[in-house]
């Protein structure tokens, strides 16, 4: 059908509403306590669901249903319903860092995770693990901007056919108007934006749902039909492969690991829950958010495999450069005009709720850990809070640039989990030794760290393992490695001031 004037209108309708809408909430910030965690009086249900649009990015709004679509000789690789076993894993998670992590941030007075290490070990590990987040956030988000731009280029192809470079533009938009709100709202537009933003992608996610029951020639009785010969509606798979990323012991374990680190460690969905009015609202946001995702997930799904119908009755014309394309492609070309206009609306509100999620947790990290303490620790508020919006600006635009470079990267669900998975790992570590220990301390902890990095990048570039065994691996060797320098350098600290007392 293409994409016509109203689904422009539509499209534009939103970009500038939500725009115009995040900017209102710049007379709400006066301190940067204000820009950064609120004035702590949002119920837990509007932050919960913050919670689950800030983890929905287009990679999952785009990558999930690709995951389903495609067919794989195996089905723990994909090609179904096997996803749902990391998602378990993501529930499970969920109720640790409620036992483990949301006691912790309570008791001080915290404006990021990594403060809580400062407490436990000192000023370096903090130092560290802010900066192992930095690197992180920014590479995998910019690969998140990337996947946005996947979806606004098959849009403007469908009636710019001869333009060139529409990925660069696409990006683009989505940076600058996402850095405009967040810039201007802080933390109190990023949560707001993103209960809009939710609900209008939980909408275009139904109605994209909808519309291809309804063009698949008999119905849901047919999508059974033609998708049980191949097993898409599979959900377990027992096989034991650390090569592979969707059994149940690489979801469950692989899932509650990812979880844990994302949801207990990583700046952009610790905010979220230093913002609550309490502990127990901050649980309570926590564990709702993850019975929401799971039926999300479940739907994205369902919309993988009524796409590998649909194209199984009318096939493509042309093959697609990868999986990744075949949700918006079909947005564009085969639904009615206007519904397009506000699904692909739907895929923009994923991705600008997580951009605008990583920008203030960026600039958070970077006012609150580094330079507040270690540049100008004296100024007056007034003066962090402009810096910190100066921060936001600033990562903005390296996030536009990384996402540019992200090009290449390969399928983009893929290479935004991987490339957190690979730094979670020493962070989680980091984080279990500090509450479940007493006897780690800062060199020991620096060294796992250090040592859990560097293993799992040789574990990435070297073997075949799959990267839902990423954040495990990386933890155990941290874990492992810092108590047992720790033990060491304790003993070794002991009989030191045993000699001098002798002397």
């Amino acid at each position: 059908m293409g994409f016509s004037g109203i689904d422009y209108v539509v499209l534009l309708l939103y970009l500038v509403g939500i725009t115009i809408f995040g900017t209102r909430f710049r007379s709400s910030q006066r301190t940067v306590r204000d820009y950064f965690i609120g004035a702590k009086n949002t119920h837990w249900l509007i932050i919960s669901l913050s919670i689950v649009a800030t983890e929905t990015s287009t990679l999952t709004l785009i990558g999930v249903p690709a995951i389903a679509y495609a067919k794989f000789a195996r089905p723990e690789l994909g090609g179904n319903f096997t996803y749902l076993q990391v998602v378990a894993g993501y529930i499970v998670a969920r109720f640790v860092i409620s036992l483990l992590f949301i006691p912790a941030y309570f008791k001080g007075d915290l404006l990021t995770a990594y403060e809580l290490l400062k407490t436990r070990f000192g000023v370096k590990t903090k130092n560290f693990a802010a900066s192992l987040f930095l690197v992180m956030r920014a590479l995998a988000e910019g690969v998140r901007v990337f996947a946005a731009s996947i979806v606004l280029s098959a849009v403007l192809s469908a009636t710019l056919p001869n333009a060139q470079h529409l990925w660069l533009y696409s990006i683009i938009i989505v940076g600058v108007l996402t850095l405009i709100y967040t810039f201007e709202g802080g933390i109190a537009a990023v949560i707001w934006t993103d209960l809009i933003q939710l609900v209008i992608y939980i909408l275009g996610s139904l109605l994209a749902a909808y519309e291809l029951l309804q063009l698949i020639p008999g119905g849901w009785q047919q999508v059974t039909a033609a998708a049980a010969p191949d097993d898409k509606f599979r959900v377990f798979s027992f096989a034991f492969d650390l090569n592979v990323p969707f059994t149940f012991w690489a979801g469950l374990l692989g899932g509650t690991f990812l979880t844990m680190a994302s949801h207990g460690t990583d700046q952009l969905l610790v905010q979220r829950l230093l913002t609550c009015r309490n502990e127990r609202d901050s649980k309570k946001a926590l564990i709702f958010s993850g019975f929401f995702v799971f039926a999300q997930f479940a739907l994205f799904l369902f919309i993988g495999v009524l796409l590998f119908v649909y194209y199984k009755f009318f096939p493509l014309a042309t093959p697609l450069a990868s999986n990744d394309q075949i949700f918006p492609t079909f947005i564009v070309q085969r639904l009615p005009h206007g519904v397009s206009g506000l699904v692909i609306a739907a895929i923009f509100a994923a991705a600008m709720s997580n951009l605008s999620g990583s920008l203030n947790s960026l600039a958070s990290s970077t006012t609150i850990d580094f330079y507040r303490p270690l540049i100008r620790p004296r100024e007056r508020d007034e003066h962090y809070l402009k810096v910190s919006r100066w921060f936001t600006a600033s990562w903005g635009v390296v996030l536009i640039l990384i996402a540019i470079v992200a090009r290449g990267w390969g399928s983009v669900f893929t290479a935004g989990l991987t490339i957190a998975s690979l730094v979670y790992g020493p962070m989680l570590g980091a984080f279990l030794l500090g509450v479940l220990t007493r006897r780690a301390n800062q060199a020991g902890v620096m060294t796992g760290m250090a040592v859990s990095l560097a293993v799992m990048l040789a574990i990435k570039f070297t073997t075949a393992i799959a990267w839902t065994w990423y954040v495990l691996m990386g933890t155990a060797v941290c874990l492992a490695v810092g108590y047992a320098v720790s033990a060491v350098t304790k003993r070794a600290g002991a009989t030191a001031l045993a000699t001098d007392a002798e002397s």
